[in-house]
């Protein structure tokens, strides 16, 4: 494990339960990445959560005193951006987002439209109206293709957590009867190929660091990167040892104990 962790030179930071609950930093996590900073090691953020956009990150982290660059976060919306724009070039979308993310996306080039879209894009709504819901199912049962950025079923919170993508999928997956033609987020190689493009950087050089099994473990492993686990959020011991996706290298309490390792 320790050789395996030392070729790594980028750590993939899972956010909401890795760094931060409710807005509040977790206690060792941020420090910790300072102290990887000043070895030499690099990280990004890497969020599922698509409620938000990488300016609004970059405020929030600020507000919580690390500031960091566009260079340092990642969203599961930015990986659905650069999927529609290789491989759904010049395509129309109907984007169920907030404004901020809709806005993203035309920003972006993305063709905006909620008549007759080629795609429909469900993200991290969190101002998720029902008519926003209507316009989507009558385009999946038109045909459209149909992409979602992430497979979260919830968001971290407390004091319980949040309704999020994957639930969403399951209410739509009801009327219409149709699951994602595509998921760009952790665990799926979208985002994977995406972030060792945009760092130039092999498989084995690179550690997904979360708190959550089915997305983060399951990104890491499926990907080839070094897996860290992370207890400070989602998941439980108990839930480590019922799961049978296959083990993280690493299992920590916090990603704060990450330094016992480059003493």
């Amino acid at each position: 494990m320790n050789e395996r962790l030392a070729k790594v030179k980028l750590f993939l930071m899972d956010m909401d339960g890795t760094v931060y609950i409710d807005g509040k930093p977790i206690p060792g996590a941020l420090e910790a990445l300072l102290a990887l900073k000043r070895k030499g090691l690099s990280y990004c953020f890497l969020t599922n959560n698509s409620s938000r956009t990488p300016d609004e990150y970059i405020l929030r982290m600020d507000k919580l005193g690390f500031p960091i660059s566009h260079d340092e976060i990642y969203t599961s919306a930015d990986a659905t951006i650069e999927y529609l724009m290789s491989q759904r070039a010049g395509q129309s979308a109907y984007v169920v987002g907030t404004d901020s993310v809709v806005k993203q996306f035309g920003d972006a080039g993305i063709l905006l439209t909620d008549d007759c879209a080629d795609n429909v894009v469900l993200t991290y709504d969190t101002q998720l109206t029902y008519d926003k819901l209507t316009k989507a199912t009558n385009l999946l049962f038109d045909g459209a293709f149909y992409i979602a950025t992430h497979p979260d079923m919830v968001c971290p919170s407390s004091p319980h957590p949040l309704t999020d993508i994957g639930s969403f999928m399951l209410m739509i997956e009801g009327a219409t009867g149709r699951l994602p033609d595509i998921i760009c987020g952790k665990p799926h190689e979208v985002m994977a190929h995406s972030i060792m493009r945009r760092f130039g950087l092999k498989r084995e050089e690179i550690a997904m660091v979360g708190d959550r099994l089915y997305t983060d473990t399951r990104f890491g492993i499926d990907n080839g990167f070094f897996s860290v686990l992370v207890l400070s959020g989602e998941t439980t011991r108990t839930m480590l040892n019922d799961w049978d996706g296959g083990a993280p290298d690493l299992v920590l309490n916090s990603f704060g104990d990450i330094l016992q390792y480059f003493i």
